[in-house]
Parts: structure tokens; sequence; C-alpha cells
């Protein structure tokens, strides 16, 4: 048996499929990692929403802010933007399904030495913390009323955190810097325009696993978001996103040995 954590899909199922094949992925006995963003941008979002929900119990997911833009646009609360592949999706017989399932799916999840996150964690959320945090968004994805959620949930500020955040303001800070963090400063206020390489961090700013004294940095977390990062892999961070969708590369990660597999995409 083996895991094997996989950066940004976006829609990219033939590249996708081919790197299962360079694994030699058995879904009877090994796991899949997916760190989010498994829909949107790319060509084939709908094979890749229906092969990982039909995976069951093979493929663990974390929710990226693509994923959370589908789950708006189907509730009516977001429009579908001009770069968007999601319509097939919306069209699909067993489009309900399929949301439905989705909405299911963990904003964080740990396991022995790992954790895995879309985007970062705030440098002074422990593991146990972070879990309990995406345990909150969890639930109120859950909720028959979850469209609330998504009506609030876009936004920029509040950019930092406090404990006594409470309501949709605390649920805002928590998927922000899950799902779109990529710099914040060493006192924790995220910058969410930044898109760029570590040579283009603005003055101020520096990568969230860079924060010193971070109070998760004894754990290895996993995580994706950066194209522009690339694949960074240190004792206690493996950054998966290579930019897949943009003609990169779609990158995986043995967790056993740490061997690295990557495939160049269309």
């Amino acid at each position: 048996m083996a895991t094997y954590a996989i950066g940004d899909l976006q829609g990219c199922f033939t590249a996708f499929r081919s790197l299962l094949d360079l694994i030699r992925f058995d879904p009877a006995q090994d796991k899949l990692w997916l760190v989010g963003d498994i829909v949107n941008r790319g060509p084939d979002s709908l094979a890749l929403l229906r092969y990982t929900k039909q995976a069951g119990d093979a493929v663990i997911m974390v929710l990226g802010n693509h994923d959370l833009h589908l789950l708006m646009v189907a509730a009516g609360i977001a429009r579908n933007h001009p770069s968007d592949t999601l319509q097939p999706i919306l069209d699909a017989p067993d489009r309900d399904e399929l949301l439905h399932w989705l909405r299911q799916q963990k904003l964080f999840h740990c396991e022995n030495q790992y954790a895995m996150v879309h985007a970062g964690l705030l440098p002074s959320w422990s593991i146990a913390q972070a879990e309990q945090l995406a345990h909150e968004v969890e639930a109120a994805l859950h909720r028959d009323n979850y469209p609330e959620l998504f009506a609030r949930m876009y936004g920029n500020e509040p950019n930092y955190w406090q404990e006594d955040w409470t309501g949709y303001i605390r649920l805002r800070v928590i998927i922000n810097a899950m799902t779109r963090m990529r710099v914040c400063t060493p006192d924790g206020k995220m910058n969410f325009v930044f898109k760029g390489n570590l040579q283009s961090i603005p003055d101020g700013c520096i990568p969230w696993f860079n924060v010193p004294h971070r109070a998760s940095q004894n754990t290895t977390i996993i995580c994706g978001h950066w194209s522009g990062l690339g694949l960074h892999i240190t004792d206690n961070i493996i950054a998966l996103d290579s930019g897949c969708v943009w003609g990169g590369q779609l990158s995986a990660i043995r967790l056993e040995d740490r061997k690295v597999f990557q495939l160049p995409c269309a």
C-alpha cells in the first residue's frame, strides 16, 4: 500500500490519468491525497469530479478555492467567470449528486505526521486548532442553509485572525487562510493580491510557511494553490502546485519515501 499526494488538477483529467498510470496507482490498496482545486480552468472538470467521487475511500481531498467557487455558482451566489470551465458540471444529469458529494469534503486533513490543506495555515494556528477551525467551516457547509455561508464568504477583510471572531466573519477568515493565502506578514496579516514567485513577494510579506515560530511547523504540511511557487519540498512543507493547467507539470509525491513523480501538461 502506498499514499500519493497530487497537486492541483483543475480539470486536467487526461494528465491525471496519465500520472496514475505512471505511479501504477491501485485503488484497491493505494490512497490518493488531492490538495484541492480539482475543478475549473482545465478542459474536463466533470470527468475529474466523477472520478474522485466514484473512487470512494481511495481518495482523500481537501477543498480549494475553485471547488468552493463551483459550489457558489451552483447555489446562485456567484457568477461564472469568463475563464471558468464549470458549465458541463452545472449541466450534467448527475449535477446535484456530484455537488452534494463535493460539499461534504474536508477543508483540512491530518493523518500521522502529515497534514493537508489547499493553501496554508496562519502562523498562530497549531495543527489541532486548524483541525477544529476546519470542522467549523465543514459543519456550516453541511447544513441545509449553506448558501448563507456562500453569500458572506467572499471578501478580503478581515485579513488577520482573532480568537474572538464569531459568525460568518470567523468562517471567512478560516476559509481565506486555508484556500487563498500564499504570503502574509510575520504577524499573520494575509495578502490576497500576490500570485507571483518567491523573488517578487511584496515588501513586508513572506511565504506563510516561512513565518518564524509558526505553530504548525513540527508537522509536514502538504498544500497546493501557489503555481508561481512550483514544486517546493522541504522538511516540513510539500507544495505540489506545479501549474499543470498553465502548461506546467502535474506533480505527485509518494509519502512513504518522498519519491516525486511528474508529467508535463499540454
